[in-house]
């Protein structure tokens, strides 16, 4: 991989981390301007519900940060684009796809299979 193509995914992955770090704050404003005391046990219910699924979803957003942070050391160390499984260099099309891809596609596809069988 070359520089100007480590610059683009670096790019793309700031934009990224940028674009989530914003909607935490926005959710974090949202859960402190929405808290009401409703008197409507079905309105609070309803309320609990909604504030529960937007914080089930920064969460998984924070574990998506980690691996952004991660892949940014990555791009830093001139270690990116390298399948963390059998050291092959990943597609670009993947990457594009997935900017934070660790395995190539080959390496991934045997993983999941794996994964099915032990759960299966």
């Amino acid at each position: 991989m070359n520089e100007a193509q480590r610059d683009h995914f670096r790019n793309i992955l700031l934009a990224w981390r940028q674009e989530l770090m914003e909607e935490a704050d926005r959710t974090m404003h949202h859960l402190q301007d929405e808290q009401a005391n409703l008197p409507d046990p079905a309105d609070r219910a309803t309320q609990e519900e909604e504030f529960a699924l937007e914080l089930r979803t920064r969460d998984r957003e924070r574990k998506l940060l980690k691996k952004i942070e991660k892949t940014l050391d990555l791009v830093g160390k001139d270690d990116y684009g390298f399948c963390e499984a059998c050291g092959v260099e990943i597609g670009i099309r993947r990457l594009e796809a997935r900017p934070t891809a660790e395995m190539c596609i080959d390496c991934k596809e045997l993983a999941e299979i794996k994964e099915k069988q032990l759960a299966g």
